[in-house]
């Protein structure tokens, strides 16, 4: 919805785009890469990964490119429209972010990282997040990824949606998420 509202790519949408520009991957392959980067660097800083981080990492990726392929989502041109699909786009990213992280099989790339620094730091989601999507942005930026008045939209206020599904949803910042070695002994009854 974001892509698709034209005012401007998501802080990672730039991001992607940056690589894309490198390596000639679609869309959705650039999202793949980028996850598996932020996982490796996630881990790096003591936030291993989980079941739900390896899905998370393909599937966003693999959706993106079959929901361009498919053209489920409107183009508009009208600008209340198009500010409509950010907000609408920024409001899902933020309750799909709660339904998918609850069960707790381990957070996206994007999201591990956020979680982890949420606790490291101590700091809450918006903040964080925000200083997250800013950074990203302005990478993507230098890697000549497109912005716009909607890449600077999304980069301040996605962390405030998130939060705000998170209160909305009552999801607790400190819940622990089961990692891959965690779930394979849960699985095993080891």
């Amino acid at each position: 919805m974001i892509l698709y509202a034209d005012l401007g790519m998501s802080s990672w949408g730039v991001f992607q785009v940056g690589i894309m520009n490198f390596f000639g991957l679609t869309f959705g392959q650039a999202s793949q890469l980028v996850g598996l980067g932020v996982l490796i660097f996630g881990w790096i800083l003591g936030f291993p990964p989980g079941f739900g981080t390896v899905m998370n990492m393909y599937f966003i990726g693999y959706f993106i490119d079959r929901i361009i392929e498919w053209g489920v989502i409107p183009q508009y041109t009208n600008t209340v429209f198009q500010f409509a699909l950010l907000i609408g786009g920024m409001a899902t990213l933020g309750v799909a972010s709660l339904l998918y992280l609850n069960p707790k099989l381990g957070a996206g790339p994007r999201d591990g990282l956020m979680i982890g620094l949420v606790q490291k730091l101590d700091r809450p989601v918006g903040q964080v997040r925000g200083g997250i999507e800013v950074t990203v942005t302005i990478s993507g930026y230098l890697m000549g990824g497109p912005i716009g008045v909607g890449t600077i939209i999304t980069a301040f206020a996605t962390g405030y949606f998130v939060q705000a599904a998170f209160k909305l949803g009552s999801y607790d910042r400190r819940a622990k998420h089961m990692n891959l070695y965690e779930l394979a002994k849960y699985l095993t009854g080891r």
